[in-house]
């Protein structure tokens, strides 16, 4: 992978009063860069190298950052980098899916320390509760009193409107529709007894890219996520930008072929279940998909048809939010392997340059890098986020 220009947060303020947002920019900018000295953190950041070592005396001490080894060899004094502590802080993500839920803990670095997953037909309340219930025990039987003291809350990755699409994932009405008066918080707390952060799962999927990934170098961009429905996220001036009501980058619903016909939205023509349906068509299992990366080893033409379809209409909305915003780059991913990944955005640069992108810059899409898990690593960020970055 190409080294990647890491962007800094916005800069902080040496005034009083202010503790927080200094603390929170400077853990940020520890997370995007990695180990980094304090005078490099108080240039990046705009304080004082006072400021700023009194802020890690405080982080050190609340078991959020460490000192590592001093760097000699070096003219000067030797430089002694400050990294993040991973076990300082840890949270628990939920992705609840329209096929698989999978429940994770995350540390401060973002690295899994347990995953559970589940499949499903379809979701009710009643199985991912169950599911949410159970996998918890498992987590906290591996984890010590003080390490579960430490988990900061759980957050929540769901698509909005989960008794939606009937037709589509062949659900009972009875049972999604149970959705409707669902309260996450309330049910989910009385569970774990923690703060619940919820988030559409596409945004929350440009979360973790945001925090992550590649778009740690990019100030605005379009995110697309390709899972059992295709949705993304919106990143504006380096914060993933949610909306009014939290759908903002619901590129599903963008038109890509004549309205006038049926399925004419981008969901219909460049999600995973068309490619289930295929594979349940070849006389293949399409449950296979959901089970990890090795059911995509053997899918042949089904894929590869998938793969052109899917492009020619994401390579149309890609071009269609270019010209609403104009953004630095568009970046894809999806609930599958990398080299499909890789597949899917080179089919549609391809197909970019068959378009009539007069009027805009063409669009710079890119492969994003969390992957196939970047609903549910950016679940376990929105608790971390929330009370200790900037994001």
């Amino acid at each position: 992978m190409a080294q990647v220009e890491i962007r800094d947060p916005s800069g902080g303020a040496n005034q009083t009063g202010v503790r927080d947002h200094n603390e929170r920019l400077v853990l940020s900018l520890i997370q995007r860069h990695g180990a980094i000295a304090s005078a490099e953190i108080a240039r990046r950041a705009g304080l004082s190298p006072q400021t700023v070592s009194v802020i890690l005396r405080r982080l050190e001490t609340d078991g959020l950052v460490a000192k590592g080894e001093p760097q000699r060899g070096k003219v000067g004094k030797p430089l002694t980098p400050v990294a993040l502590r991973p076990e300082g802080v840890l949270s628990l993500g939920l992705k609840i899916g329209r096929r698989s839920c999978d429940l994770v803990l995350m540390d401060l670095a973002g690295a899994l320390r347990a995953r559970h997953s589940t499949t499903y037909a379809y979701p009710t309340p009643g199985d991912v509760t169950d599911f949410l219930r159970s996998s918890l025990a498992k987590v906290h039987a591996g984890l010590g009193p003080d390490e579960i003291a430490r988990i900061a809350g759980v957050g929540i990755a769901a698509p909005f409107e989960l008794w939606n699409w009937l037709d589509t994932v062949k659900a009972s009405p009875h049972e999604m529709d149970a959705w409707r008066g669902f309260d996450f918080a309330t049910e989910i707390a009385a569970i774990g007894d923690y703060r619940v952060h919820v988030s559409n799962d596409a945004t929350a999927a440009c979360a973790a890219e945001h925090t992550f990934g590649q778009g740690r170098g990019l100030a605005d961009y379009a995110y697309f996520f390709v899972g059992y429905f295709t949705g993304g996220g919106v990143v504006l001036n380096d914060a993933v930008y949610s909306g009014r009501s939290g759908n903002a980058g619901a590129f599903g619903t963008l038109p890509v072929i004549d309205t006038s016909l049926p399925d004419h939205q981008l969901i219909h023509n460049a999600s995973l279940y068309l490619l289930e349906r295929a594979l349940t068509a070849a006389g293949q299992d399409p449950m296979k998909i959901w089970q990890g990366p090795e059911g995509w080893d053997d899918i042949g033409a089904p894929l590869d048809d998938w793969i052109a379809h899917a492009a020619r209409h994401l390579a149309v909305a890609a071009v269609a939010v270019s010209s609403v915003i104009d953004f630095q780059a568009v970046l894809i991913d999806g609930g599958f392997p990398p080299a499909v990944r890789a597949r899917l955005v080179a089919a549609v640069r391809d197909r970019i340059d068959e378009l009539d992108t007069r009027g805009i810059s063409p669009p710079d899409v890119r492969e994003a890098s969390v992957g196939a898990q970047a609903r549910v690593i950016g679940a376990a960020s929105l608790p971390i986020s929330a009370q200790f970055l900037l994001t």
